[in-house]
């Protein structure tokens, strides 16, 4: 069993948040894909709104490994969104807020970190992932990229979301 749990949107595997995860675990910490395997518990909970329902599979074998202590620390990351397509789960507030109740009511508020993915250039911290990674992009790479897909004809119905999965899939 692994000490480390870590629950994102998305699978367990081959999901954006996963592999982003997993990458930023050997780039900053120095960790080898076998020391990955052997410390970290990916647990890809799907869709966000599963994060908020304390009856979901996940929380259930999670909260069996923390009670015998196997599970000493545990990350959420999840995307902010935007309050204007979810009232209640949309937006870094209504996102932290109801992701802090759900660890309080589970328990697991002493061990558990969250970290709440957006676009660090929005004032009210809205977007995804995918909105943190394009906004690493320069300016004029990123420009570049859109007058690209503008001219190509491509409509970003989902903005960040949209560009990430065109370009990456």
């Amino acid at each position: 069993m692994k000490s480390i749990a870590i629950l994102h949107e998305g699978n367990d595997k081959g999901s954006l948040d996963a592999e982003l995860i997993r990458r930023l675990l050997k780039k900053s910490l120095g960790l080898t894909d076998e020391q990955i395997k052997e410390q970290v518990e990916f647990y890809g909970m799907g869709m966000k709104s599963n994060f908020f329902k304390e009856s979901h599979l996940p929380y259930k074998r999670l909260q069996q490994y923390v009670t015998t202590g196997v599970t000493k620390k545990i990350l959420f990351i999840i995307d902010a969104d935007d309050a204007k397509n979810d009232a209640r789960y949309g937006g870094f507030q209504n996102t932290e807020t109801e992701l802090n109740h759900v660890i309080q009511r589970l328990g697991l508020q002493q061990i558990s970190s969250a970290y709440i993915m957006h676009d660090p250039s929005t004032q009210n911290k809205t977007g995804y992932v995918e909105s943190f990674l394009l906004s690493t992009i320069p300016s004029e790479r990123r420009n570049c990229i859109m007058q690209f897909l503008a001219c190509c004809g491509i409509e970003l119905k989902e903005g960040d979301k949209s560009f990430y999965q065109r370009i990456f899939d």
